[in-house]
């Protein structure tokens, strides 16, 4: 039996990304993680019916396909296709109509009548770009960018609130089209940076696409594990950590957990210091989520709606905005701004022929344990009349709920920490580098660090490089494998 030279606790894609990181280095990797399978909230399962999967978190993945990490991860050779649907996104409006992000900036354009001129003098520079800004952009905040003109047009647009950056519209398509993709930054659309989340999105949007992993989100994280084994790492499931000191000795240990993970581990190891700044660490809102078996397709009266894997639910900017004013207050939304996800769209695989899956999700006051499935049906039915007529099973989770599954949903946060000035700049704490911790060899590369939520891998990666670092080893850039492929709807 071999021992470790790095040890990893917790196996969702940063902690995997940081264990294949260390691995591709010719380290000795274990990772250990509580749940009965890998993956964090990066899992599908059968959740409602038989032969019905569903995506247990995260659902589709325009950020895995803009990844450094994953663009240098051989995702296509193991395996892992990425679908991607015509319409990136669409946001359905009273009456039947709808606006959406498809195709190119000019094609998206065409669709926003009188806004047109206004969304590519805002859009084109930044997609034009995106090869330069995106890495940017998912590197800590200390890094030089390589290309600092492009990444400052992107700052200077991202970093208003989205209330005002709305305003250089003048359509209730077009706004109501950027508070649905801003939204998902989980703040009030009148909080700085919401615009960033907005412009980074449909930017990606417009580069390569919203995809989805055919067969389930699980598929990347199977290839991640696949491959790690390969290089000698183990995987150890059911295998919760409860203090730092219950692990074997390693020369690194990286922890794929939040900042009040790290106290509840640590303990009195921590400098009070240092411990008191991650008890400052602010968590965001929590989910309320809903996977639904259906008897067919979802009828979305809007026809763009029909074509898209992702509709944002809300109507226009200002209930949006209500919405998620509501949530910042503490209070649940009688008309929530809801995320929805119709994987079957682009991956006939997610259901028994001729039915499909539903994935859909609503912000919440922080710990909340209200189910609010009521709410988000009458929004999905709002626009899709008769949609709950096709309703075969539902299962619901409430922000309690996602703590209870996963402990780095703090809250039922599911984006690892709230998205504000300061946690965009100092996250999790105020360190030059922020994947170190105060403990010497003991690194967070949680989605509570830089650059924060999704499925990336890119906090991994960094932590990863840190620790490298740390123990002298050099020359660890990427792996010089393919990219995956990101395929249009099948024929």
């Amino acid at each position: 039996m071999r021992a470790a030279d790095a040890v990893v606790v917790g196996s969702g894609p940063n902690g995997l990304a940081a264990a294949l990181t260390l691995a591709r280095a010719g380290l000795a990797v274990d990772v250990f993680e509580g749940a009965p399978a890998p993956g964090g909230g990066c899992r599908t399962g059968e959740l409602t019916l038989p032969g019905f999967r569903h995506d247990v978190c995260s659902a589709v993945h325009p950020l895995a396909a803009a990844s450094p990490f994953f663009l240098n991860t051989g995702l296509a050779a193991r395996g892992v296709r990425l679908h991607a649907p015509d319409v990136a996104f669409a946001h359905p409006l009273d009456g039947g109509r709808a606006a959406a992000v498809a195709g190119s900036v000019d094609e998206t354009a065409r669709g926003l009548g009188a806004d047109a001129n206004s969304y590519r003098r805002l859009l084109s520079p930044l997609v034009r770009d995106a090869g330069l800004i995106v890495p940017a952009i998912l590197a800590p905040l200390r890094s030089v960018p390589a290309h600092p003109v492009a990444v400052a047009r992107y700052g200077l647009a991202g970093l208003p609130p989205a209330r005002l950056l709305a305003r250089r519209f003048s359509t209730g398509e077009a706004k109501a089209l950027f508070a649905g993709v801003a939204a998902h930054a989980m703040r009030p659309l009148g909080a700085p940076v919401t615009s960033g989340f907005g412009l980074l999105l449909t930017m990606i949007a417009h580069s390569v696409g919203w995809p989805v992993v055919e067969g389930g989100s699980d598929r990347i994280v199977a290839a991640l594990a696949d491959e790690l084994t390969s290089l000698g790492g183990r995987v150890v499931t059911g295998c919760w950590v409860r203090s730092l000191n219950d692990l074997p000795p390693a020369r690194a240990v990286l922890l794929d957990i939040s900042p009040r993970g790290l106290i509840r581990l640590a303990g009195d190891r921590l400098p009070s210091r240092y411990r008191n700044a991650l008890g400052r660490f602010r968590y965001g809102p929590g989910i309320c989520k809903v996977d639904w078996a259906l008897d067919g397709p979802v009828p979305w009266a809007a026809e763009a709606c029909r074509r898209t894997v992702t509709v944002h639910l809300g109507g226009a900017l200002a209930e949006v905005a209500r919405s998620e004013s509501d949530v910042a207050a503490g209070r649940h939304p009688e008309q929530p701004y809801c995320i929805v996800v119709q994987a079957g769209v682009v991956d006939p695989t997610r259901a028994p022929a001729g039915r499909q899956t539903l994935w859909g999700y609503c912000h919440v006051p922080s710990g909340s344990s209200v189910d609010m499935t009521g709410r988000i049906e009458a929004q999905i039915e709002r626009f899709a009349p008769g949609f709950r007529d096709l309703v075969l099973a539902r299962v619901t989770t409430t922000a309690a709920d996602a703590e209870r599954h996963n402990p780095n949903y703090v809250g039922g946060d599911i984006n690892g920490g709230m998205a504000t000035l300061r946690q965009t700049i100092f996250r999790p704490t105020a360190r030059w580098n922020p994947y170190r911790t105060a403990l010497p060899g003991v690194y967070l590369c949680s989605a509570s660090t830089p650059p924060g939520g999704g499925v990336h891998g890119m906090c991994g990666y960094g932590a990863a490089a840190a620790a490298l670092a740390d123990l002298g080893v050099t020359g660890v850039t990427g792996t010089g494998h393919a990219a995956p492929t990101v395929a249009g709807r099948p024929d």
